[in-house]
């Protein structure tokens, strides 16, 4: 069942032996949008700091009681190494957490565009291992090892950007859902209060043309008259496969694996 990242605010994060903090963001990768990275404020049972934990290491979430296991013990997380909280998060900083822990960076797979730049589409065949080794080195590459990764963007900071069809402004991201199996962002919701009073719309990464970070905005390739005329969604429901399979159907967009 899909998540809603806000959801995960402030959850506690249990390790195998104790509480060692709570979420205070997420980190996802605007070319293949999948969270990479939850980002943990540890508390005071060692000098407060913030680390970061990849999806790989986590359990199945608690949602009565709002935590959420890592396979990992207090002492790992202690001796992980720093994050700082005053510059942004370098490939070389990630690059030391993938080795200190072993996690696996292509875990999870390539995502929705194979790691190719937004807008280029989707690839017509799957992407082989080869091929997904490559698109990282490829990313690495152009990331800086010294600066901040330039594709790694904050949950909180993007929510209440602007979302622009082709031929206009239809609202604004209020959250975003999320499949547990891999942590990819599936659908953004967009809140079309000040153009379609009282309703949200589920629009999936495959419509994303171009992102414009500095200046808050996401726009679509699709028209507004598309999206008003797509499945009605209601928050209050479960998004089932058959709600899925209808707005895929409506927009022309490939399926999850059906």
């Amino acid at each position: 069942m899909l998540f809603a990242g806000s959801s995960l605010k402030d959850f506690g994060i249990d390790a195998d032996d104790g509480r060692v903090g709570t979420i205070s963001d997420l980190l996802f990768d605007d070319h293949t949008w999948k969270i990479r990275w939850l980002v943990i404020e540890t508390g005071s049972w060692i000098t407060k700091r913030t680390v970061l934990v990849h999806p790989s290491a986590v359990g199945t979430a608690d949602y009565d009681r709002n935590t959420l296991p890592v396979r990992l013990t207090m002492a790992q997380i202690k001796a992980s190494p720093d994050i700082s909280e005053d510059r942004p998060v370098s490939q070389q900083v990630q690059d030391n957490l993938y080795g200190y822990y072993g996690w696996n960076p292509l875990w999870g797979g390539p995502g929705y565009f194979g790691g190719y730049p937004i807008g280029m589409g989707w690839p017509l065949v799957p992407i082989r291992s080869h091929d997904e080794g490559a698109v990282l080195q490829a990313q690495r590459e152009a990331a800086s090892r010294d600066e901040g990764d330039p594709h790694l963007r904050s949950f909180s900071a993007v929510i209440s950007n602007h979302i622009l069809a082709s031929d206009g402004a239809i609202g604004h991201l209020e959250n975003v859902l999320v499949d547990p199996l891999d942590w990819s962002i599936r659908y953004l919701v967009v809140d079309t209060r000040n153009w379609w009073p009282g309703q949200h719309v589920l629009i999936s990464p495959y419509a994303v043309q171009d992102v414009l970070w500095p200046e808050e905005e996401i726009r679509l390739n699709l028209t507004r008259d598309r999206v008003r005329s797509s499945p009605a969604w209601d928050p209050a429901k479960v998004v089932d496969r058959a709600y899925e399979e209808r707005l895929h159907g409506h927009y022309g967009w490939p399926g999850y694996g059906w």
